[in-house]
């Protein structure tokens, strides 16, 4: 602190952090950076672990239709040991991100994946719903706090103008682990067992940790803390990537930064002064959109077995196509979200979600051609929404607030997702399967409301001119 005299009283007022200039100068030569090979590196190992997240959503998925019948699970059994891992994500949201923001990214980010990996292979020898369920919720620790990390860390390598783009190309990788659990369902679990599909979600997960090795710490994390020779080494390293290859660097443009950008983060500041409408807003959004869409994805297949009476492949078939044409969409809309804007795009999502949802519920969802093709339109449409809220949140906050903003906004992501398996489990049993789809409508509703009145947008703009 430093004390100035104002009106002959002396006030304290915060003293500008030494390395504050030295920060600027390392976000500027960041933003100017071209996407070189060793970026690309980055984005392709981060993704391996992303791609085991998304894996192991879906993976008790199409596990349950075997184990509906070996354990004899009532709905309601399904929806909880469904809903134990996002409960598990909730917890591990909150805390590794929170421990990010401390410690670093990449040693949390280690602690997560070894975490979800061991579990992964608990849950292998589970022997009933409770032991499955149990394992499940462990291993939702370690995920819920690798994907916000991830995201924050890679976010902070990136420039203003590609960041859309070269983020949301990663994050890609999320319904394509979502897509190829479904396609891991269909071929290995009516041979194998339900035990197949964890067995062949541990081969990402294991190349992931000595790949690790090859990843620098965050350098705008590490210039934010006062380690500016570390950073600036970093920055190096990918300066010399770029010239290497006979690429020509501009000159870096400074750009003063708030003398808040380099003090220590404290999570209250979250629901303070402009980062209090944004933490609300972007806590409605995911809830609003994992509601639906893990609803919908993690119970289809076993909707299909159930409630249609389609033979088990046949349900995995069309659990896979809904999965596939939502990787189709994710990957449209990484290549235009830059064009378009982060608000206008979810606004429309939102809204245009709520027609194939409201003709489920008047057409009475009475065949399973009807569910695959209008439920898949809905899940598709929301899916670019799903997967690119996590671009959404890095760019909110500043990088003391940017894990922990994540973090505890994709905790609602969580608990979105528990509550939607659970929503249908017990709305199916006790009132029908069509007003699983009009409930649906309304949460869909109500998040392109949010969106039109309280989002901001982000698009081309600068992370430390976003967030002082």
């Amino acid at each position: 602190m430093a004390t100035l005299i104002a009106n002959g009283a002396p006030v304290r007022v915060p003293a500008v952090p030494v390395h504050a200039a030295a920060n600027a100068e390392i976000v500027a030569r960041l933003e100017r950076l071209p996407v070189t090979p060793r970026l690309m590196l980055i984005r392709v190992i981060v993704g391996i672990a992303t791609f085991f997240d998304a894996y192991t959503v879906l993976a008790i998925a199409f596990a349950m239709p075997s184990l509906v019948g070996e354990w004899k699970l009532t709905p309601a059994e399904v929806g909880v040991i469904i809903s134990a891992g996002y409960i598990g994500q909730l917890f591990g949201a909150v805390i590794f991100g929170s421990l990010a923001e401390k410690f670093g990214r990449l040693k949390i980010l280690m602690i997560t994946i070894v975490l979800f990996v061991s579990m992964d292979i608990a849950c292998l020898f589970a022997w009933s719903g409770f032991a499955m369920m149990a394992f499940r919720f462990l291993q939702g620790v370690g995920t819920g706090g690798e994907v916000p990390i991830a995201s924050a860390y890679i976010n902070e390598f990136i420039g203003a103008e590609k960041r859309g783009r070269f983020f949301l190309l990663y994050e890609v990788i999320f319904p394509v682990g979502l897509m190829f659990a479904g396609i891991a369902g269909f071929f290995l679990v009516p041979i194998y067992g339900w035990k197949a599909m964890f067995v062949v979600g541990l081969i990402p997960s294991i190349l992931t940790i000595p790949l690790r090795y090859l990843m620098p710490e965050s350098p705008r994390w590490l210039a934010s803390k006062g380690r500016i020779a570390e950073a600036n080494k970093v920055v190096k390293l990918l300066e010399d990537d770029a010239t290497r290859r006979g690429l020509t660097l501009r000159a870096p443009v400074l750009r003063p930064l708030d003398a808040k950008a380099a003090v220590r983060s404290d999570w209250r500041e979250l629901f303070k002064g402009i980062y209090l409408k944004r933490t609300l807003t972007i806590w409605g959004l995911w809830v609003c959109v994992y509601s639906i869409n893990n609803g919908l994805i993690t119970w289809l297949p076993t909707l299909y077995r159930q409630v249609f009476h389609l033979p088990l492949q046949t349900s995995l078939a069309y659990g896979w196509i809904t999965s596939a044409v939502g990787v189709i969409a994710s990957i449209i809309c990484a290549l235009m979200i830059d064009k378009v804007g982060r608000k206008p795009w979810y606004s429309a999502a939102f809204l245009l979600a709520v027609i194939p949802l409201v003709a489920l519920t008047s057409l009475g969802a009475t065949s399973a051609v009807q569910v695959l093709v209008l439920a898949t339109i809905a899940y598709a449409i929301l899916q670019t929404i799903s997967f690119s809220l996590y671009l959404y949140s890095a760019e909110l906050y500043p990088t003391r607030l940017r894990c922990v903003g994540t973090g505890l906004g994709s905790a609602w992501l969580r608990a979105g997702s528990a509550a939607g398996p659970m929503l249908v489990g017990f709305t199916v049993g006790d009132f029908g399967i069509r007003y699983v789809f009009s409930a649906f409508a309304a949460v869909a509703l109500i998040g392109g409301i949010v969106t039109v009145l309280c989002a901001i947008e982000t698009k081309g703009r600068v992370l430390e001119e976003l967030s002082p």
